[in-house]
């Protein structure tokens, strides 16, 4: 029996080439049962007519289909469905369930209610996305990462792509950040103290659950990075928010006991201080005098286009009191998720068994193309890319600004790629934030980045990594509008 060419048609949203598209069009109706064993499918003449496509590309997708045994070539008779093809589930699909467990009852633990906002999925869309750690594919290096990709996939590194690392890590990956990236921050580290983790916020994760219990106190900036802060709320630990200034973080105003301090020294999320030599010094001591570890994220320090950055915190540290976070995802890209923990030998133990219990390792392939983007120099390209034009985007960011007469609350002084604002004190960036969007234009409202029941909802962040030069100031026009409209209503915080 031939199967009729008219049951065969592509979807018309599907992903992937044509090869592709028609290998699984044939492949689902084999599982789904549309298509039975031993029946004859259309010639590849036929097909290749029906649906407007090239006859090579139909007989590729027949042969690949072959090779895995969904389909039979049949001497001068064409393609048959195989007699060994996966047989479609023999039960029908289950019923519909009720289900009557009392949640509220039955969960241990809660981990929803944070105050992690999240980012809108279509942010590419808006002509104006002033949102922060998002990829603009104009920079990004695909060729090269591509490249990267595909050796990773080679022979050669069969066995880094298939082993089972249990709780280590690729040893090229390592190499390099020990080798490479953290000499450019002032430190020096051995492989047993560098772990590799999947992205900063894994590694913030895994440090809370190694040094902190009910009993401890654990010291955030305020503002500061809200998902920090949802973990540690989450670890129960008691929570000693400091008020940062223009500085970042004042030892002075540290409690009188703290167990873990979290700070960005280099670059103060969200208000982009940056903690000065001096300071520096000042909040070890102070960390010693109270015997406190101290957790250093120091993210987007490669983004110093308008002056170097100062060497890390970690690499003034000569007690091992200093435990640094790193990553890649914000200079390569956020999807990518990989960042690293560097401490003291004990330490790295304790969170390289924690990580094996949970996930054991990142994907073999994703640290092994890493290493090769790194080492083969891209990485830096990109970097050096990315600050050109970052600088111009800053420039026109400032320019655009200061024509609104837009306040400014902090500014990297050594780059980065965003701006820290603040709003009239009745306007409530949270509740202009729809007509934003609809004028085109995303912000980050400030209010999740603060800690309390009293946060001020004026503040809001502007990032200029997604947004082209040429679209700053169109979109900063617009922001100003809406701002100047929020202000004359008196849109007052509630």
């Amino acid at each position: 029996m031939a199967i009729p060419v008219e049951t065969f048609f592509l979807a018309p949203n599907a992903q992937g080439t044509l090869q592709a598209q028609i290998q699984q069009m044939i492949a689902q109706g084999i599982l789904s049962g549309r298509f039975r064993k031993g029946e004859k499918l259309p010639s590849s003449r036929k097909l290749a007519g029906h649906l407007g496509v090239s006859r090579i590309t139909v007989t590729l997708a027949l042969t690949e289909l072959q090779a895995n045994d969904y389909l039979e070539a049949r001497d001068r008779s064409g393609y048959f469905v195989s007699p060994n093809a996966p047989e479609p589930p023999a039960f029908g699909a289950p019923g519909p369930v009720r289900d009557t467990i009392d949640w509220s009852r039955a969960l241990g633990r809660r981990f929803t209610g944070g105050d992690t906002p999240e980012k809108p999925q279509n942010w590419a869309s808006y002509p104006y996305p002033f949102i922060y750690g998002q990829t603009d594919p104009a920079l990004f290096d695909h060729a090269n990462w591509r490249h990267c990709a595909l050796q990773a996939l080679g022979q050669k590194d069969f066995k880094s792509l298939t082993s089972d690392y249990y709780d280590q890590d690729d040893p090229k990956l390592i190499e390099f950040i020990a080798r490479h990236t953290l000499p450019r921050r002032g430190i020096l580290a051995q492989s047993d103290e560098i772990l590799v983790t999947m992205g900063a916020q894994n590694a913030l994760w895994l440090t809370a659950q190694v040094l902190l219990t009910q009993r401890r106190t654990a010291v955030i900036e305020n503002p500061c990075y809200h998902a920090l802060r949802d973990i540690l709320v989450q670890s129960r630990c008691h929570l000693a928010p400091v008020d940062v200034d223009r500085d970042g973080l004042p030892p002075e105003a540290l409690p009188d006991h703290a167990d873990v301090i979290f700070t960005t020294p280099s670059h103060q999320a969200p208000t982009n201080a940056t903690m000065p030599l001096a300071r520096r010094k000042a909040l070890l001591a102070k960390a010693a005098e109270m015997d406190a570890l101290i957790v250093e994220d120091d993210y987007e320090f490669e983004i110093s286009f308008l002056r170097a950055p100062l060497p890390a915190l970690k690499s003034l540290d000569t007690e091992g009191r200093v435990i640094y976070v790193g990553s890649f995802s914000k200079s390569i890209f956020p999807g990518l998720r990989l960042g690293y923990l560097v401490g003291s030998k004990s330490f790295i133990r304790e969170c390289r068994a924690l990580r094996a219990s949970v996930l054991r390792h990142p994907p073999g392939h994703i640290q092994r193309t890493t290493a090769y983007f790194l080492s083969l120099g891209h990485y830096d390209s990109l970097v050096r890319r990315m600050s050109q034009v970052f600088t111009k985007r800053r420039h026109a960011m400032e320019a655009a600004l200061a024509d609104h007469g837009l306040s400014v609350a902090g500014r990297g002084v050594f780059g980065g790629s965003s701006i820290w604002m603040r709003a009239p004190d009745n306007v409530d960036i949270g509740q202009i934030e729809p007509e934003l969007r609809k004028a085109g234009v995303l912000v980050e409202p400030g209010k999740p980045f603060f800690y309390g029941t009293d946060r001020p909802r004026n503040f809001y962040r502007l990032a200029y990594s997604s947004v082209p030069a040429e679209r700053i100031a169109p979109g900063i026009e617009r922001l100003a509008g809406e701002l100047a409209k929020a202000e004359r209503t008196g849109e007052s915080p509630s």
